[in-house]
């Protein structure tokens, strides 16, 4: 799923109020580590929403599940650091 210079990934649904919170945090965190992030929409991928719809928003650290609901600002630049 990861590609490129892009280490975290959110996987949600427009109009989702916790996804949109994540993004805030993701947002702000990657911007203060240089990180590209991008989002990813269960409603646009059936094998997305088959694995994470019941816990999105879940945040992707360069491939793997790092944490769902909510975002942990401290604990995504932690996992960003190494």
């Amino acid at each position: 799923m990861n590609d490129g210079g892009v280490r975290v990934e959110i996987i949600g649904r427009p109009g989702c109020h916790l996804c949109e919170a994540a993004e805030q945090v993701v947002a702000a965190v990657c911007a203060e580590q240089g990180v590209a992030y991008r989002v990813l929409s269960i409603e646009d991928d059936p094998s997305l929403a088959d694995e994470h719809a019941e816990y999105i928003p879940v945040i992707l650290v360069d491939g793997r599940r790092h944490d769902f609901y909510r975002v942990d600002p401290a604990r995504l630049a932690a996992a960003l650091a190494e």
